[in-house]
C-alpha cells in the first residue's frame, strides 16, 4: 500500500493532476492545458484508497472516496474524481462551464483500525480532534467523515452526533452494536498550488 513515508509535495501534485484530468475527459474538455503525469511510476500502482473533495465558490460540490484500498491508487484516484463530479446526488453534475471554478482536494486515507469501547462515552474519549477520520456503522446504517470535518465540528460529541444524523439516525441514538472505526489522511489541496496567470485567469500549478 502507499506508504505515508511517499506522500511529499511532488506526489500530492501528481494525484491532484490525475483527478483533474480524470474529470476533465469525463467532461470531453478539450481545451485543458497540463503537463502529463508518469503515470508508469511504480507508486501509483499500488493499492490506495482516497477520497476527492470539490469544491465551488467556497462550498462543496462533491466529495466520493473509498474507505479501503481495493485497486491501484491512480484508479482510485481516477474513478472517485470523475464520482464527485458527476455522481454525487447531493449536487448537480458538474459542467464543461463550472470546470474552471472547482477547485480539488485528494485525501489519501490510511488503513482502518477499529476502535474498542464500552460506551458512548468511552468512543467520546478516544476520538482525536483534527486527527482522525470516523466510519461508523450500525446495521445497515454506516456513514463517515474525513478529519477535515472536525474543522466545522470542533466537539466529539458534535462530531459523533452529526456522523449518526448522516447516517440516518437520531443524533441521541446509542446502541452497544454501533462500530466506529477510525483512520487519518494525507491531504493536497488545488489552492495549494495556485498562480495566476498574466491574463488574470487562474491557473493549476502542477
Amino acid at each position: 500500500m502507499f506508504s505515508p513515508s511517499m506522500g511529499c509535495c511532488e506526489q500530492g501534485k501528481a494525484l491532484l493532476q490525475i483527478a483533474r484530468s480524470s474529470i476533465a475527459r469525463a467532461l470531453q474538455v478539450d481545451h485543458f492545458d497540463n503537463d502529463a503525469v508518469d503515470t508508469s511510476a511504480n507508486w501509483l500502482a499500488e493499492p490506495g484508497a482516497t477520497f476527492i473533495t470539490l469544491m465551488q465558490h467556497g462550498r462543496l460540490r462533491g466529495c466520493i472516496g473509498s474507505l479501503q484500498a481495493h485497486q491501484a491508487l491512480i484508479d482510485n484516484v481516477s474513478s472517485n474524481a470523475v464520482s464527485a463530479a458527476l455522481h454525487d446526488n447531493r449536487f448537480p453534475p458538474v459542467t464543461i462551464n463550472d470546470f474552471g471554478s472547482i477547485s480539488l482536494e485528494v485525501s489519501l486515507l490510511s488503513t482502518l483500525q477499529p476502535l474498542t469501547f464500552t460506551s458512548e462515552a468511552d468512543a467520546l474519549a478516544q476520538l482525536r480532534p483534527g486527527i482522525d477520520g470516523v466510519m461508523m456503522e450500525y446495521g445497515v446504517y454506516r456513514s463517515t467523515f474525513l478529519p477535515q470535518v472536525w474543522e466545522i465540528l470542533l466537539q466529539p460529541r458534535e462530531f459523533l452526533d452529526q456522523l449518526k444524523l448522516k447516517a440516518g439516525l437520531y443524533p441521541d441514538f446509542w446502541d452497544d452494536a454501533i462500530q466506529l472505526s477510525r483512520y487519518t489522511v494525507q491531504k493536497w489541496r488545488e489552492t495549494d498550488f495556485i498562480k495566476e496567470k498574466s491574463d488574470g485567469r487562474t491557473d493549476w500549478c502542477y
